[in-house]
């Protein structure tokens, strides 16, 4: 069965380390919160806000190991008051779970976008 899920995290500026520290720390915690393999996850969309340009989010997951998951970055939509310096990810996942049992995970700023997980 294939699930999806969802994270997000920010970062206080645009640098590399930081956009890439911050997106290792959100995928670790996705994965272990959902008690995953890496041999689970079968792709990982990221999508950063206009304001983050220093490196690519994907790049932590070849950081931790994900190295035959497909990855595949993209630009939010630039809304007006829209969260700033965001990264947001959707896991695509083999998991022989209830959708009720999947555990999203919003870091640091990003905790707004789901007040209700928190």
């Amino acid at each position: 069965m294939v699930r999806a899920i969802r994270g997000a995290t920010t970062v206080l500026n645009n640098d590399k380390r930081e956009i890439l520290n911050e997106t290792k720390k959100l995928l670790i915690e996705v994965i272990e919160k959902n008690n995953l393999k890496k041999d689970d996850i079968i792709s990982i969309i990221f999508t950063a806000t206009k304001d983050l340009n220093a490196t690519f989010p994907a790049v932590a997951a070849r950081e931790i190991g994900l190295n035959d998951v497909a990855l595949m970055c993209m630009n939010e939509i630039d809304v007006p008051d829209g969260l700033k310096k965001c990264i947001r990810v959707m896991l695509h996942v083999n998991a022989n779970m209830d959708k009720r049992q999947i555990r999203h995970v919003y870091l640091n700023e990003a905790k707004v976008l789901r007040p209700d997980l928190n």
